[in-house]
């Protein structure tokens, strides 16, 4: 379901996103607490000629993550180097990357919480003394040969802070969640995405696209792109509140962001399990999905709304969830009962 246009993970027709990045903090919308740390923390270590402390960003995917180690490149004036946990195969993979840093450069590992456990460990000598720790020979005669590092900073990412090991974790000196964006800040994202894009969009266009962004701006910036598409197409590339509702209808996102699989999973939950409790196997069976993509994927943005719980007996559906969809309470069917 990684296709779902709104959903948060990055997709192949989101080349675009680039050039809608904000590339210095007074441009980054919204994460006002996350923003200013940073931006002491940031300040202190230029002050003081030193590498920033590594920083930890985690929290649902779209959000900002890869954004925000961006800044923090820029800001410094240093160099960024991207990878990600998957693509580190061998702790020499690591050592090549660690080796060829500048001076204070920024290393990104994304979903770093995927890194395999002995590259991981190549990590705490590195993160800690700026060296690097390499087994030269095997067996009676192998010796250990330590090479220095020039300081430098290291950001991870992750949308699954607990699958991190507590050495790795621990060696972060700078852990921020990022959270879900407000409908407000959503509204400036999308009005500032319409301006690079050259999107004539009115106030009330843009604040649907925003409301229906599931309080993340990846999907806030997909939504306006293919709401421009059927603008330009049907509605002589105008965008008001008109043309996003009848846009947003065509691509089946409702008011609140949900798409037909989210309702689908909740009418699951209702209609086959009276609204649960449910175990999450069984959920994952019974829509025929993996369980990780409905912890990860689903379950965040259904939560926030306050549709879907977690309980220690399984997952359980609310009544706001009953009512959104326009279903039967079962209050209410208990009360008709009783009539």
């Amino acid at each position: 379901m990684e296709d779902r246009i709104i959903s948060a993970r990055r997709q192949n027709d989101d080349w675009q996103e680039t050039s809608l990045r904000p590339r210095l903090l007074d441009e980054y919308i919204g994460q006002a607490k996350l923003k200013e740390s940073l931006r002491l923390f940031i300040t202190a270590a230029r002050e003081r000629g030193d590498s920033l402390d590594h920083v930890l960003l985690y929290g649902p995917p779209g959000l900002g993550k890869t954004t925000l180690a961006t800044i923090v490149a820029a800001e410094l004036g240093v160099g960024l180097r991207n990878t990600s946990g998957p693509a580190i195969e061998r702790p020499g993979d690591l050592a090549a990357i660690l080796t060829n840093l500048a001076a204070y450069d920024v290393l990104f590992i994304d979903e770093i919480h995927r890194l395999h456990r002995t590259v991981e460990e190549i990590l705490y000598p590195a993160m800690e003394d700026f060296a690097l720790d390499i087994i030269i020979g095997k067996g009676p005669s192998a010796r250990s040969l330590r090479l220095d590092l020039p300081p430098f900073t290291l950001i991870g990412a992750t949308t699954r802070a607990g699958l991190l090991s507590s050495p790795l974790r621990d060696r972060f000196g700078v852990v921020s969640r990022l959270e879900f964006y407000r409908e407000e800040e959503l509204l400036q994202i999308v009005l500032r995405a319409a301006r690079i894009l050259s999107v004539e969009v009115d106030g009330e266009g843009a604040r649907l696209i925003a409301r229906s962004a599931r309080g993340t701006p990846r999907v806030a910036n997909r939504l306006l792109k293919r709401v421009r598409d059927f603008a330009q197409v049907r509605a002589g590339n105008k965008i008001d509140a008109e043309v996003a509702s009848s846009a947003l209808m065509m691509l089946e996102v409702d008011a609140l962001g949900l798409d037909e699989v989210d309702r689908h999973l909740l009418r699951v939950m209702i209609e086959k399990f009276g609204g649960g409790p449910v175990g999450l196997d069984t959920l994952a069976a019974a829509i025929a999905e993996e369980t990780e993509t409905i912890e990860d994927i689903y379950e965040p943005y259904l939560m926030q709304l306050g549709f879907l719980q977690r309980t220690p007996r399984g997952r359980v559906a609310t009544v706001s969830a009953f009512r959104h969809l326009g279903l039967a309470t079962p209050a209410q069917l208990h009360q008709e009962t009783l009539w």
